[in-house]
């Protein structure tokens, strides 16, 4: 019975989360869409890759570990990246545009390789870095959502497009990223809290004075 009721339950998340996504693609406009491939590529790609690098034992990962420059350099990039007059280049220019997705995508390695391997050493640290880059990736996505105006003019966007529909496609990519964010950067911190208690529990040298 209770088989069934998980499987009901896990039936009607599958569902609702499909339908949110086909809705949010299909009400995206170009801003909306930039933003949902800096996110998979940031948010979902990075980790997994670095965790899979990490789960081969890839010999060169531990001299890759700077957790604070990791930190620093992925959110200076996502900042920089995404200046208006930047980002309007970068929309208009095919190369500048792959050089701004590697370049995230790049940096974001780099920070989950080193949260990874930091977590082993200073847990703290790893959760610190986890947090202060989830709340600035954040920040980003209030100033999206909550702007009076549009501030990006880029290219996909159709000469006779209404302010409001500009606006509503930036509000769109800064609600996907207070959305997503905090998912990301809080689950992370949330595993490498529990790897910790885990190490700690099955140290020899721990002990429960209770």
């Amino acid at each position: 019975m209770v088989h069934i009721a998980q499987s009901h339950i896990s039936a009607v998340l599958e569902g609702t989360l499909g339908f949110g996504f086909c809705s949010l693609f299909m009400l995206s406009g170009e801003l909306t869409s930039h933003m949902t491939m800096h996110i998979l590529a940031m948010n979902l790609l990075a980790p997994l890759l670095a965790y899979t690098l990490y789960r081969i034992h890839w010999r060169y990962l531990p001299h890759l570990t700077f957790l604070s420059a990791a930190a620093a350099l992925q959110i200076a990039l996502l900042w920089v990246w995404h200046v208006p007059a930047i980002l309007a280049a970068a929309a208009s220019s095919s190369s500048l545009s792959v050089v701004m997705h590697i370049s995230l995508l790049l940096s974001a390695l780099f920070f989950w390789i080193s949260i990874i391997y930091s977590a082993a050493r200073s847990p703290w640290g790893s959760i610190g870095a986890l947090l202060v880059s989830g709340k600035l990736f954040c920040l980003l996505g209030v100033l999206l959502l909550f702007a009076p105006r549009p501030l990006y003019r880029l290219t996909g966007h159709e000469p006779t497009a209404s302010m409001a529909s500009q606006l509503a496609d930036q509000q769109m990519a800064g609600l996907l990223m207070l959305i997503v964010c905090p998912l990301t950067y809080v689950l992370g911190s949330i595993l490498v809290a529990r790897h910790w208690l885990i190490s700690t529990e099955r140290s020899p040298d721990w002990r429960f004075d209770g």
